[in-house]
């Protein structure tokens, strides 16, 4: 057993708040002091083995809880907002990042939101040249981006929504089986027809069109199975959960009605992803399948995208899988979709490592790439990466290209059928990756594009490596 000291004081207070205790009858469940536990809280002591045991006996907590969550996304997104030329000079290091985002983590939101401020102000006085001729609505002061504003809700949730995710799961329990898995097109279709809802299928554009007024639900038939189901199931959610998917949206108090928008249609995917692939059942199949992913998308009807997706967010207290990162890129390298239950922090801004696999998925259409991949920190990891397709139905019709990248940290590596035949007993065999170059310290990386703003350059005229500089140690 690790002996490395915990200190979690913010998440300790948050589980006992969360239990609704006073500090003193806290103390006494746990058989401490006053005192201590204050200390404890307070991050002036590690938290005790025989804390940790009593919250595990007398609570039933899931002492990951203790050292996984928020603090190490507040710690990487904090390195990257201080990687800003803004703060050029005043670059404080890792640990001291780490220290904030445990003890003081409204504090780190509070400066993560004040540089997302500072950022969209920046890139709207960028082009106000431009923006001149346009109406002044499009440059109304909002306290946050709206996409922004969810992407963060989600990210900081571990991707993992309770109640929805049980709530889906109990209505796919409600399926008949057809080859030992629910059909969940005809269940959904069932529930549809008994609210009044006609499900029209036709050759048009839209991918899914309700119409309220005559309660018209329409598809188009040129989709996959997979995306048939799951628009599906994605308006049994909008109509026959609009009471959960309320009170969760009250629950994350977002500030513009364009957030709320946004994260009520997130609300219902996640709902239609954990529907179509039940939680207790897929983290089975996808243990005894070692998360082969074509075979779990052969099981559950779902797209590979959605099987990499949804592994991402098996983060159930107490029934926790493998934990993912999962991160969808467009062949300009942009990020569209990321999140990750890993150490491995993606960057906000900006495109990924360009070392990467997931960049050179599109050479390869229809195959799975595998890496070994080190960031700059020293951990490891086993990387997959595969193209996307998503054909638009017609010759006219545009096809959109994406790639999909899917990891864990290699001590997992033995739980995929992907690490089969790779050596990962063998430092010379991973990759160096990073996060983005800004706030990479690899001083000799061919494919760096920015000097790191955490080092300085060495300039000599003399001499020209792969780099026109040199990145002192």
């Amino acid at each position: 057993m690790s002996r490395q000291k915990i200190y979690a004081g913010a998440k300790l207070r948050d589980i006992r708040r969360r239990l609704d205790l006073t500090q003193k009858a806290f103390a006494e469940r746990l058989q401490v002091s006053l005192p201590y536990l204050n200390q404890m809280e307070n991050n002036h002591r590690p938290i005790a083995a025989g804390v940790v045991l009593s919250l595990v006996q007398e609570f039933g907590l899931d002492v990951t809880e203790l050292t996984s969550g928020d603090s190490e996304r507040l710690a990487a997104d904090m390195r990257e907002a201080l990687a800003d030329p803004v703060f050029a000079g005043h670059e404080p290091p890792m640990a001291d990042l780490q220290l904030a985002s445990s003890n003081a983590p409204a504090l780190t939101r509070a400066f993560l939101e004040l540089h997302r401020a500072y950022r969209r102000n920046h890139e709207r006085l960028a082009s106000l040249e431009e923006a001149l001729g346009q109406s002044a609505s499009h440059h109304s002061s909002h306290a946050q981006s709206p996409w922004e504003d969810v992407r963060d809700f989600f990210h900081y949730c571990d991707n993992y929504i309770d109640a929805v995710d049980r709530t889906a799961e109990r209505f796919a329990t409600g399926a008949q089986t057809i080859g030992g898995r629910p059909d969940l097109r005809a269940r959904a279709m069932e529930v549809l027809e008994q609210a009044g809802v006609s499900v029209r299928f036709d050759a048009g554009d839209i991918l899914r069109g309700y119409d309220p007024e005559t309660r018209t639900l329409r598809l188009s038939d040129r989709a996959p199975m997979a995306s048939i189901t799951f628009q599906l199931l994605h308006q049994v959610a909008l109509l026959t959960q609009s009471e959960l998917i309320e009170a969760t949206l009250d629950l994350a108090r977002f500030q513009s009605t364009e957030a709320t928008g946004i994260a009520r249609i997130g609300l219902a995917n996640y709902f239609a992803g954990a529907a179509l692939m039940p939680y207790e059942m897929f983290l089975e199949v996808a243990r005894v399948s070692r998360h082969d992913l074509e075979r779990l998308a052969d099981r559950f009807g779902a797209s590979i995208e959605q099987v990499a997706h949804r592994l991402s967010t098996l983060q159930r207290p107490g029934a926790k899988g493998v934990p993912f990162f999962f991160v969808r890129v467009d062949q300009a390298g942009t990020i569209t979709k990321r999140h990750s239950a890993t150490m491995l922090q993606f960057a906000r801004y900006g495109g990924a490592c360009p070392l990467w696999n997931v960049h050179r998925a599109f050479e390869t259409p229809g195959h799975f790439l595998r890496q070994l991949a080190e960031t700059p920190d020293g951990r490891r990891y086993l990387c997959l990466a595969r193209d996307v397709s998503k054909p638009g139905g017609s010759f006219r019709a545009p096809v959109r290209r994406y790639a999909i990248g899917l990891g864990c940290e290699v001590q997992h590596s033995g739980s995929l059928v992907y690490a089969d035949d790779l050596d990962v007993a063998n430092a010379h065999a991973f990759e160096p990756i990073g996060i983005s170059c800004r706030i990479c310290e690899r001083p000799n990386c061919h494919q760096r594009s920015v000097p790191p703003l955490e080092r300085r350059l060495v300039i000599d005229p003399n001499r020209r490596g792969t780099l026109p500089y040199d990145v002192e140690p």
